[in-house]
């Protein structure tokens, strides 16, 4: 396993889990909980670690291999139950996004997938907008509705983002709304590569949370969700329940891939109607959140309490819709 690896390698360096930790720029508890095999380093981490210690990143991959495959399992239930929340209140993918996509593209795509395509609501933005689009998602809860509501130019596969089954070179457009932080980087880039035409784009869209409205309700939003962190981290039962890739990483991983010749970050917004009971709902469609209520409700019952009085008070004035703020990082091959 990674964990007695981490710790063999660290021993004989004569390191301690705070002296790592601050080499790799994370925390103590991330180390600790690397060696007690609770998480697993990303690939990034991993080759950092290759380097400092000399040890081979085929070796620290391939004790990851069974692991990542967990952890794809787990990220794909993490969303169980609320899937319905998730459909009614996230953000639709803004037209703007599809149509900067196109013009890198040149044409009309033949062929787009939308990776870890959820409800479909991102799905469906791609309807009229292509040839055909296919979504790929593990979560039976997210697809049952996304098949309920799509028409008859998308289908849909169950799979992840790693072994997708579509063939070689058969796609125009691979598309990731909200969801490219719950794949690993490393290995859902490199299924993109095997199934992209040349030239074609690999799209990873996400939105800045919360969404811009007034500053009370921002604030609320922001410090229920602090507090959520906070709890994910002081609780290993919960963090088991999930393995998060770090956004802000994106850009870095695909441009390290090697798999595109032009990679770049474009940032844009657009507004929404937006009622007391869908901000509301914005925040329970969040996973963080939900697990913390199905497992130990306790924990954040006061905090969510004062989060819901809080955004009562501010929508009251009369706000009726937010705007969103998207970071889209395009790659091309």
């Amino acid at each position: 396993m990674i964990g007695e690896i981490i710790k063999e390698i660290r021993q004989n360096d004569n390191m301690t889990q705070d002296e790592m930790a601050q080499a790799l720029y994370v925390t103590r508890q991330a180390v600790s909980r690397w060696e007690n095999n609770e998480t697993t380093p990303n690939i990034e981490t991993l080759k950092h670690i290759s380097k400092m210690f000399g040890v081979s990143l085929n070796r620290l991959l391939a004790t990851t291999q069974s692991t990542d495959v967990q952890t794809a399992e787990i990220n794909a239930n993490r969303f169980i139950g609320f899937a319905d929340v998730y459909e009614n209140s996230r953000p639709t993918v803004p037209a703007h996004a599809i149509e900067i996509i196109t013009d890198y593209l040149g044409k009309t795509p033949d062929t787009v997938v939308d990776m870890g395509c959820g409800t479909g609501l991102s799905t469906r933005a791609w309807e009229g907008k292509c040839g055909k689009i296919i979504g790929i998602e593990p979560s039976e809860d997210m697809l049952n509705i996304a098949k309920a509501k799509s028409g008859g130019s998308v289908s849909f596969v169950k799979a992840y983002s790693d072994n997708t089954g579509l063939p070689d070179g058969s796609v125009d457009v691979v598309f990731c709304s909200q969801s490219f932080h719950w794949m690993n980087p490393h290995d859902t880039l490199a299924e993109t590569d095997r199934i992209l035409r040349k030239d074609g784009i690999f799209a990873a869209v996400d939105c800045d949370w919360p969404p811009v409205c007034n500053s009370n309700s921002e604030i609320a939003y922001m410090n229920l969700f602090n507090k959520v962190r906070i709890i994910e981290e002081e609780n290993t039962d919960i963090c088991k329940t999930f393995h998060r890739w770090d956004k802000n990483n994106h850009l870095k991983n695909m441009i390290e891939s090697g798999y595109f010749k032009y990679c770049r970050e474009i940032v844009f917004d657009n507004r929404e109607e937006c009622s007391i009971e869908r901000f509301l709902a914005l925040a329970q469609s969040q996973g963080g959140l939900q697990t913390i209520l199905k497992h130990s409700p306790e924990l954040i019952e006061n905090d969510y309490l004062n989060f819901q009085k809080t955004v009562y008070k501010s929508f009251d004035t009369g706000i009726n819709n937010v705007i969103f703020c998207y970071r889209m990082r395009i790659g091309i091959k």
